[in-house]
């Protein structure tokens, strides 16, 4: 999945077990999809907490935000209860989602990549960063104010 891109309708269990469709997410506005290797590691709680601190940010630019791991729903709904997150987790356990949006690695964990979808599911900006993880909140933020203009 690159920039220009439209992702085709995919659904996943989030950390509540509740079934989401992204189209019925991207009917409310455009969404921030960020993929994290796993839930309750060091990277990915500095991650997802960084979300979670700019998501009125989000909300005030009409952007929803959900995360996705192969992890399961226990472990995602411990990850955001501990955490406080607010947005949905979901579950990626036979890593469709992963593959649709090519951050599946043939071993080991998914790739840290976010990606910025325009309300139509175009594919406005795609972040890959393992290491910084401050990144990938700050320039989806950015992106979507340049988009809101």
């Amino acid at each position: 999945m690159d920039i220009g891109d439209r992702v085709t309708d995919l659904s996943g269990v989030d950390e509540t077990g509740a079934t989401l469709r992204l189209a019925d997410l991207l009917a409310k506005g455009p969404l921030v999809v960020f993929f994290y290797p796993a839930a309750m590691t060091y990277g990915c709680t500095r991650e997802s907490c960084h979300f979670r601190d700019l998501a009125a940010e989000f909300t005030a630019l009409g952007a929803g935000i959900v995360g996705v791991s192969a992890d399961d729903v226990a472990k995602q709904a411990e990850f955001s209860a501990r955490h406080s997150l607010g947005f949905p987790l979901i579950a990626d356990t036979d890593r469709t989602i992963a593959d649709a949006f090519g951050v599946r690695r043939r071993r080991g964990p998914n790739k840290r990549s976010t990606f910025v979808l325009g309300s139509d599911g175009i594919v406005l900006a795609r972040i890959d960063s393992e290491l910084s993880m401050d990144r990938h909140a700050d320039t989806a933020l950015q992106t979507l104010r340049s988009a809101a203009g």
